[in-house]
C-alpha cells in the first residue's frame, strides 16, 4: 500500500483539549435514529404502496465475522470484483467489547465467493483470519476513515474515503486497487471544505459512454445539503481537475455550470449511485423523516425534483422488526446484480453497543 503524501493535523475546535472518547464520537454519529425509530414505530410509519422488503441474513456480526476478528462492523458497501467475487468495505471494526472496543480498524474488506445478488456470504477477508484495515489510518485523536464508496471500472476498483473526526471531515481521499481490493494505492484528495462540505460524501454511477457520474453531499446528519453532480471521465478518476460539475446559469442546467443542488435541499445519510438495466437508481438515508428511499430515472441528468421517492426500509424499535421496518437503519448500498424489479440492498443497524451490524435486504416494487 501506498501512503498519502503527509497531512496537517485534524484540527479539533477544543484545540486538543478535553476530546471526546471514541465510544462517545461513535454514538453521536447515530444520535437521533433510535429516537426517530421510536416515533416512526410509534406512529405506524409504512413503505411506498407496492414495495415490500424481506430481511434475507445477517451478513456481519459474532456469529457470522467474528472468525474473521470483525465481529462488529457497520456499512459493508459491495462491489464486484475482477475475480467475480464481492468485496463488503466496511466502517468502524472492532474485535471485542462491541462499538469503542479494542482492535478498532476502518475500513476492512469482507468477501462473499458467491457473488449473487441474494446469496452474499461472508467467507474471507482481506488479511485473512483477521480482517486488516485497507489503508493506514492511525485514529489520532479520534479520526477515521469512513468509505463512502467503492465501485469496479475494468480491472480496477476505486475506494472513496472520508477522513477526520465524524462530522468534521478534514479531506477526503480516492485509492485504486488492482488486485481484487487485496492492497490499495493512492490517487488524490480533495478538502474537507470544497463546494461549502458538500462533496465530502461521494458515490459513483459508472456508464457505458465513458464517464463515471458522482453525487455528493456533506457528511454530517445533522446539517442540511446539497446534491451536487458531477461527471468524470473513467480514465481520469483519480485527476481532481477533471470533475465537471453540472449547474444552472444564464437559464440553463449545463455541464461546466457553478453546481446546483439537483434535487431539494436535506439532512442526508448515505448515498448509493448506480447505473442499473439501462437506468439509474439513487439510494440513501434519509433523515426527516427516518427511512431508507430510492428513485428510478432515466438520465443522470433527469430532474430529481419531479422523480418519485420510492421508501423501501421504515424505521420500527428493536424487537418489532419485519418486512421491511429495520430498528435503527442506515446504510442502503446497492448489491451489483441487482435489478430496479429485484433490488438487494445492504442495511447497517446500531441501537446499541452489541447491535451494530451488516444485514442483507431484498426489496420489490420500486417502480410500478
Amino acid at each position: 500500500m501506498q501512503s498519502p503524501r503527509p497531512l496537517s493535523p485534524v484540527p479539533y475546535e477544543d484545540g486538543g483539549v478535553g476530546r471526546p472518547s471514541r465510544r462517545t464520537l461513535l454514538r453521536s454519529a447515530t444520535a437521533g435514529l433510535t429516537a426517530a425509530a421510536l416515533g416512526a414505530g410509534a406512529s405506524g410509519a409504512a413503505a411506498a404502496p407496492g414495495v415490500t422488503g424481506t430481511k434475507v441474513r445477517d451478513l456481519t456480526g459474532p456469529a457470522q465475522t467474528g472468525r474473521f476478528a470483525a465481529p462488529w462492523t457497520d456499512l459493508g458497501i459491495p462491489v464486484r470484483c475482477p475475480d467475480g467475487s464481492v468485496l463488503l468495505v466496511c466502517g468502524d471494526t472492532f474485535d471485542g467489547g462491541g462499538v469503542g472496543g479494542p482492535d478498532w480498524r476502518s475500513p476492512v474488506g469482507l468477501r462473499s465467493s458467491n457473488a449473487a445478488p441474494g446469496a452474499l456470504l461472508v467467507d474471507g477477508a482481506v488479511g485473512g483470519t483477521r480482517a486488516v484495515g485497507l489503508v493506514p489510518e492511525g485514529h489520532t485523536g479520534g479520526t477515521t476513515a469512513i468509505p463512502s464508496d467503492v465501485f469496479t471500472v475494468g480491472s480496477t476498483m476505486y475506494m472513496h474515503l472520508m477522513r477526520g473526526v465524524i462530522y468534521r471531515t478534514h479531506h477526503t481521499d480516492f485509492w485504486r486497487s488492482d488486485d481484487n481490493g487485496a492492497t490499495w494505492r493512492y490517487l488524490c484528495q480533495w478538502p474537507g471544505d470544497r463546494y461549502g462540505g458538500q462533496f465530502q460524501q461521494k458515490t459513483y454511477a459508472v456508464a457505458d459512454d465513458g464517464y463515471c457520474y458522482v453525487l455528493s453531499t456533506a457528511f454530517n446528519r445533522e446539517v442540511t445539503s446539497a446534491l451536487l453532480l458531477h461527471r468524470v471521465p473513467q480514465d481520469a478518476l483519480g485527476n481532481p481537475a477533471a470533475y465537471q460539475p453540472w449547474g444552472y446559469a444564464g437559464g440553463r442546467w449545463a455541464w461546466g455550470n457553478p453546481p446546483t443542488s439537483v434535487t431539494a435541499a436535506r439532512r442526508w445519510g448515505e448515498i448509493c449511485f448506480r447505473a442499473m438495466d439501462g437506468r439509474y437508481v439513487l439510494s440513501w438515508l434519509n433523515m426527516s423523516p427516518l427511512d431508507i428511499r430510492a428513485q428510478v430515472f432515466a438520465l443522470p441528468t433527469s430532474n430529481l425534483f419531479t422523480t418519485p421517492e420510492r421508501t423501501t426500509i421504515i424505521p420500527t424499535v428493536p424487537g418489532r422488526e419485519t418486512g421491511n421496518a429495520v430498528a435503527s437503519p442506515y446504510g442502503g448500498f446497492i448489491v451489483p446484480g441487482s435489478t430496479v424489479a429485484d433490488l438487494h440492498l445492504t442495511v447497517s443497524q446500531w441501537y446499541d453497543n452489541r447491535n451494530y451490524r451488516v444485514m442483507l435486504y431484498r426489496v420489490t416494487g420500486v417502480t410500478v
